[in-house]
């Protein structure tokens, strides 16, 4: 392993390349104000505590889905299935908000917040805070309630690329 010394300028171009190297399981995060539903595939989600149940995910303040969730009271974080390429990449910026719900099962919460109903797990949580930080919001969901199916497959994203997860030797 070589370790260099980066002058400041180079920094941001080194910062990219380390993010590369982390593999993240792929979400589709989902929610709805009271007048409009989105999503938006990501990757910035994790685990924050177990007392409570609650997790982090970080957005872009310039994204159409930051905006829903600074008014939306609950949101869905969806774990996608390594079957659900196309459908992240549709979420990712390949369709249109209207027609990001066309492909895959989709389902309602009583309060209108869209779910994956087929995706590997869906944590439903309730909006605990929003700390923006940079360019980004961190938002803090309380886990409310979990959704999950019987094969764990989820799809994976590294260095610009989908993966798939397999045990180590």
């Amino acid at each position: 392993m070589n370790t260099v010394t980066i002058n400041p300028q180079e920094v941001d171009l080194a910062y990219r390349a380390a993010m590369r190297r982390f593999a993240s399981t792929v979400t589709i995060i989902t929610a709805a104000d009271h007048e409009r539903h989105h999503g938006m595939t990501a990757t910035a989600v994790t685990s924050l505590s177990m007392n409570p149940p609650s997790l982090l995910i970080c957005l872009n303040q310039k994204t159409l889905l930051h905006d829903i969730m600074y008014r939306a009271r609950r949101f869905c974080v969806n774990v996608l299935h390594r079957d659900q390429v196309a459908l992240s990449a549709a979420f990712s910026g390949g369709a249109g908000s209207a027609e990001r719900f066309e492909m895959g099962e989709w389902s309602f919460t009583e309060e209108g917040g869209p779910y994956l109903a087929d995706a590997q797990a869906n944590l439903f949580c309730k909006k605990g805070a929003a700390i923006p930080y940079g360019t980004h919001t961190i938002f803090v969901g309380e886990v409310e309630q979990v959704g999950l199916r019987d094969a764990i497959s989820p799809l994976v994203y590294q260095d610009g690329a989908y993966c798939v997860a397999s045990p180590a030797a």
